[in-house]
């Protein structure tokens, strides 16, 4: 390369644990070779990190591909991640992409385009995946307010509509103490709360004979760090354990989003998830009487075959007589290469979307009622740094976002906030405790 720094742009689609991989691909990248700048700007060199976790996921990386190439029809375009290892073909042709990375590969990257001259043939590189591929380890860094550390990567689970084994491989995590040492890192930074994150989290500890209640009582000891979320935990990973050690340790935030996929139990099983509804009831009991304040959020899939109507309103009774705080609901999506994909009792996309729609309502009501019971209650407050019509935002422990008036000292510092009112347009209003 001459002395004249490329420009890089990276662009990520999906999930938390993509955003941390990103985050550590870019500081592949030394300073006085590479100019970093958004990836709404012209680049020399684009890298798209892609998920594929649905079919609109597969679209929206599609539609971002083809919208880089359009900005800066010269540049070098590079796919890498999920989408790439499941479907390189597809991307190959959409004109104009340079180089297709997998799983693996990706963290390559910069030996496959340092020789970059000019547009080329597209040079396809996904490899194969087993049980015994490679940790990489990644951390983003951007701001002083929080960090995802990616502490596990793979599935064994193979759920019934899953693609994520085939696109991540097989279950494996580090050991405890190489995490504990990005943990320094990452409180190095001034960061102040880290984001736990994998493909199955609470499964880490696979690959090294530890655990996951382990992983968290290490972390909480590093200087600097505040705050430990956990990004989201299987039900039957959420051990006894782990609720006691939230309970009880002040930097473990009593956040638990637990994906469910659905409120019947015939589903369940269809779906090949490991727990019942009434495990799932059991879990929350014990977390409301072990920490009554906690956020609780759950993952619902509609419409997944043989979703008869009788079946989905057992999950909307079931679901409306949990103590839940919120729901993440996603329409059935038919993913080659799984089992779903030839299941009898395919459902009509219009009862899907129906579906949805009848549950992101039932989250909307669960939600203001989990506002309202905070209204009064005072919590540390972590605020963020971007300014929004003159207010700046935080989150509580238990993951309310809150508003407050912007003050420029407050970003990346926790704060004592009480809630004070839900606005109309739905925002959560604080007041300072030393205002």
């Amino acid at each position: 390369m001459n002395n004249i720094r490329k420009k890089v742009a990276f662009h990520t689609l999906g999930c938390k644990l993509n955003f941390a991989e990103t985050s550590a691909i870019s500081r592949m990248f030394p300073d006085d070779q590479y100019e970093r700048v958004p990836p709404n700007t012209r680049a020399d060199i684009y890298i798209i990190n892609t998920c594929s976790v649905t079919e609109s996921a597969d679209k929206k990386c599609r539609q971002a591909i083809r919208k880089l190439i359009s900005q800066a029809p010269e540049a070098f375009i590079a796919v890498v991640g999920c989408y790439s290892q499941l479907n390189p073909l597809k991307i190959s042709e959409i004109r104009g992409v340079d180089l297709i990375l997998g799983t693996n590969e990706k963290y390559n990257i910069r030996n496959y385009i340092q020789g970059f001259a000019g547009k080329q043939e597209t040079v396809i590189h996904p490899g194969p995946l087993s049980g015994f591929d490679a940790f990489h380890h990644a951390f983003s860094i951007g701001d002083r307010t929080r960090s995802f550390l990616k502490v596990q990567d793979g599935c064994d689970y193979y759920c019934a509509y899953c693609t994520v084994p085939l696109a991540r491989g097989g279950s494996r995590n580090p050991p405890v103490a190489s995490l504990v040492k990005e943990a320094e890192k990452i409180a190095a930074a001034g960061v102040k709360e880290i984001v736990l994150t994998g493909v199955n989290t609470g499964d880490f500890g696979k690959s090294t004979g530890e655990s996951f209640t382990e992983l968290l009582g290490e972390l909480v000891k590093t200087d600097g760090i505040e705050r430990v979320r956990v990004s989201s935990i299987e039900p039957n990973l959420l051990t006894d354990e782990l609720i006691d050690l939230t309970a009880t340790d002040i930097k473990i935030m009593p956040h638990f989003h637990i994906p469910l996929q659905s409120g019947c139990d015939k589903i369940l099983r269809l779906m090949r998830r490991r727990y019942t509804t009434g495990d799932f009831s059991t879990l929350i009991d014990r977390i409301r009487k072990q920490i009554p304040s906690a956020g609780i959020g759950a993952d619902i899939i509609t419409g997944f075959p043989g979703e008869t109507e009788a079946d989905f309103e057992e999950t909307c009774t079931f679901l409306q007589g949990k103590d839940i705080s919120y729901l993440h609901v996603f329409p059935f999506s038919a993913r080659p290469g799984t089992m779903a994909v030839n299941m009898p009792g395919q459902v009509k996309y219009s009862d899907k979307e129906r579906r949805t729609r009848t549950l992101i309502t039932l989250s909307q009501e669960k939600q203001l009622n989990f506002y309202r019971m905070n209204i009064g209650k005072t919590y540390d407050v972590l605020f963020e740094s971007n300014k929004n019509r003159g207010l700046i935002s935080g989150f509580t422990p238990n993951y309310i976002r809150v508003w407050h008036p912007w003050k420029k000292e407050l970003p990346g510092y926790i704060e004592k906030a009480t809630l004070t009112e839900i606005a109309e347009d739905g925002r959560i209003i604080v007041e300072l405790k030393n205002e």
